[in-house]
């Protein structure tokens, strides 16, 4: 039955999209739904699926309409269904009315279901949503294997680019950790205590704010000494449980408890080139998650980026991308659905914006060689054009850099929401046998004031809905252009 309802949902796409990539994306629904059997993972894939559905068909059809001009870049790992390029005409209105009516109604039954779940269920501080904090990587990617979690080096994974680099290891100790839903046990009392106690000394030992582990520390005692954690008899619920209760105490989004059923091991694993390559192999097959590089009319410049990626992976793509915009009268960062990445590519872009070297603050460490564009660039004509960039609700930690800095540093107008909020991120420390929990470490001395966008985002000059952004960009660009 849940097949046949999600074969009637993808026909709400255009043909061209069904016959190019249909059979692909019901195999990775069938995998799915093997796979996340249980009750709250179910509802989890059918949140996830409805709001793809409710926000991807007229965004998608909003693109498809701009019908900007040039040379489609490819988009696909090989085997994975991509949701990034629509083909084809125009929707029938009728199908677009059903496909509204039914996400209303289907999101309206998720709804529902989950209340009388956490009814049936209560965990005190648990969320039971697709963002659940024991769903939450410690750079604030979904479901992204330990093994990835090391904010100081990599500040965010694209989930697209996940499953191909789950055994790679971050440099300051982030640990591979197997992950699976199906596998949960039991915690008695004398688990939790130890749980709680680990997490206590690890705050207090390794947290960059000693006054806010204190407050965090005391808040999960207490949590514990009430009672508030009996109904946590599993090792996912309490993760998550636990990881609410931190959050709340301190503020910061990056604290994460995790659990894993299959024992962690005692030190970090050594990174191996089989890791490298396999990471390497993904963001090449996904173009680097460079989505679109093209000159859009009035001659404006258009990069859409879904993550900054490793400068020695894909430096080359990154400024073949920057090459394509070089005779633009202005330029157009397109980040709504950029999800992180590495501090290097963060400033190899930005380099090409100033004609000498600009300190782009990031938050996870103490400055190092990238911490400065390296500007100017060879030439690059890029220098003394107008910059805008566009931003969403999604927009996250690295992205956030790029955006935070340029926006500080005067040199771009931010249009869009306001961003996600992830500026802080750290290790991951082991607790136990099966729970560890990432703490950030580190907090770099802000030099554009004494906050930064942990947990309240940037905002942009120019606030307007996400999918309005390019189009208003666009019209300030064209306007700022004219001649007076």
């Amino acid at each position: 039955m849940s097949e046949k309802v999600y074969l009637f949902l993808l026909g709400l796409f255009p043909s061209q999209f069904r016959d190019a990539y249909g059979d692909e994306a019901v195999q990775l629904f069938r995998d799915r739904l093997h796979d996340e059997w249980r009750f709250f993972a179910r509802v989890r894939l059918w949140w996830d699926l409805l709001a793809d559905l409710a926000v991807s068909l007229p965004r998608e059809y909003g693109y498809l309409r701009q019908s900007p001009t040039t040379t489609s870049i490819p988009q696909r790992l090989e085997g994975t269904p991509g949701f990034y390029l629509l083909e084809g005409g125009s929707p029938r209105a009728e199908a677009l009315c059903l496909g509204t009516l039914l996400s209303a109604t289907a999101l309206m039954a998720v709804s529902f279901s989950m209340s009388w779940a956490a009814r049936r269920v209560t965990v005190p501080g648990l969320t039971l949503s697709h963002n659940t904090p024991a769903t939450k990587s410690l750079a604030g990617v979904d479901s992204i294997p330990l093994g990835l979690r090391s904010g100081a080096q990599i500040s965010g994974v694209p989930p697209d680019v996940a499953p191909e680099v789950s055994g790679l290891v971050g440099q300051n100790g982030g640990m591979r950790a197997p992950t699976t839903e199906n596998n949960d046990s039991d915690v008695d009392p004398a688990e939790r205590q130890r749980v709680i106690d680990g997490a206590v000394a690890n705050l207090k030992q390794y947290y960059f704010d000693r006054g806010v582990a204190q407050k965090t520390a005391e808040a999960l005692l207490a949590h514990e000494k009430n009672g508030d954690n009996n109904a946590a008899r599993e090792g996912t619920t309490l993760a998550a449980l636990l990881t609410t209760q931190m959050r709340d105490a301190s503020g910061d989004t990056h604290l994460v408890m995790e659990y894993s059923p299959d024992p962690l091991p005692s030190g970090p694993p050594a990174q191996t080139p089989e890791d490298e390559a396999r990471f390497r192999d993904a963001m090449l097959q996904q173009n680097c998650m460079i989505r679109k590089a093209e000159i859009l009319p009035h001659n404006l410049g258009y990069l859409k980026l879904d993550f900054f990626p490793d400068d020695s992976v894909c430096g080359s793509a990154m400024r073949k991308a920057m090459a394509t915009l070089n005779h633009a009268d202005a330029i157009i960062f397109d980040l709504r659905d950029n999800s992180g990445g590495f501090p290097d590519s963060v400033s190899l872009v930005a380099s090409y914006l100033f004609d000498h070297p600009e300190y782009m603050y990031e938050p996870r460490g103490a400055p190092t060689e990238d911490s400065w564009t390296h500007s100017p660039v060879a030439g690059s004509l890029l220098a003394d054009k107008p910059v805008y960039v566009l931003t969403s609700s999604s927009t996250w930690s690295g992205a956030e850099q790029f955006s935070y800095d340029l926006k500080m540093l005067k040199r771009a107008t931010l249009v869009g929401e306001t961003t996600r909020g992830g500026a802080h991120a750290g290790a991951f420390h082991r607790v136990d046998d099966h729970f560890g929990m990432g703490i950030p470490e580190e907090r770099s001395i802000n030099p554009y004031g004494k906050t930064d966008w942990e947990g309240v985002g940037v905002t942009p000059d120019v606030k307007v809905g996400a999918a309005k952004a390019l189009d208003t960009a666009s019209k300030m660009a064209v306007a700022k252009l004219q001649p007076k």
